[in-house]
């Protein structure tokens, strides 16, 4: 095995797949020793501080009811307020862990004491978007910018519209309401070094921003012809 220097290098690009664990933070630590001199992409600082599911908070008015908690009473509280909600793991992936509570639902308590046995992280609670039967939107920013959408449509029977577990790609346009979200965060996400990020809309709301692995470039390519990964390589070139 050769040993490389990753100084000498104009660009090394950070696409380690979740989970978001001690070994995917470690990485960003080792990677901001090569910041400035070498282009990380995307930037492994804001990568670290900027969490998928955390970063969407900063634009609180383009989320559903959302709340962050691992004490039961609060959990309680918010499904109380929303009735049909959504539950997951703060740092799940690939759609993992992701349980809907319908009103009638009695399983909260055994659910967050499941989650409370296998991690010490709070959990994520949102209310259930009823858009989500008509497909959970993949949208391709470069460089704060939207190139393209994909749709993913649940599978029946199905809450989650992740590929990894079943859900279906459609082509799909951008909306008039996708750009006007993606031009309230493109300068933040401009501004913090990622390049490459994929959000996910359901309906009129923002429910996450993957800054880590995002996937789609494969459908977006099939679907409209948009060479993603050109596009992105292009707008690394410009920065070197």
């Amino acid at each position: 095995m050769e040993c490389l220097n990753l100084h000498d290098f104009d660009v090394v690009w950070l696409r380690q797949d979740p989970p978001f664990d001690m070994g995917y933070i470690t990485t960003t630590h080792l990677l901001d020793f090569l910041v400035p001199d070498t282009l990380v992409v995307n930037n492994p600082f804001w990568v670290r501080n900027f969490p998928e599911k955390l970063l969407m908070l900063k634009f609180s008015d383009l989320i559903p009811p959302t709340t962050i908690a691992r004490d039961l009473d609060v959990l309680k509280k918010f499904r109380t307020a929303n009735g049909d909600v959504i539950v997951k793991p703060l740092y799940g992936n690939g759609g993992a862990g992701v349980f809907r509570l319908q009103p009638e639902d009695q399983n909260i308590a055994s659910l967050h004491e499941l989650f409370c046995n296998i991690n010490t992280e709070p959990l994520i609670i949102q209310k259930y978007l009823a858009d989500v039967v008509k497909g959970d939107k993949r949208v391709i920013l470069v460089d704060g910018e939207p190139i393209g959408a994909i749709n993913r449509i649940p599978a029946a029977g199905e809450t989650r519209s992740n590929m990894h577990v079943g859900g279906r790609p459609e082509k799909i346009a951008l909306t008039k309401r996708d750009k006007e979200i993606c031009s309230i965060i493109g300068p933040t996400l401009r501004k913090r070094g990622q390049l490459f990020v994929g959000i996910d809309i359901i309906g009129d709301y923002l429910t996450e921003i993957n800054v880590t692995s995002p996937t789609g470039l494969q459908e977006l390519d099939r679907f409209d012809g948009i060479n993603a990964a050109g596009l992105i390589w292009d707008a690394i070139e410009k920065k070197l």
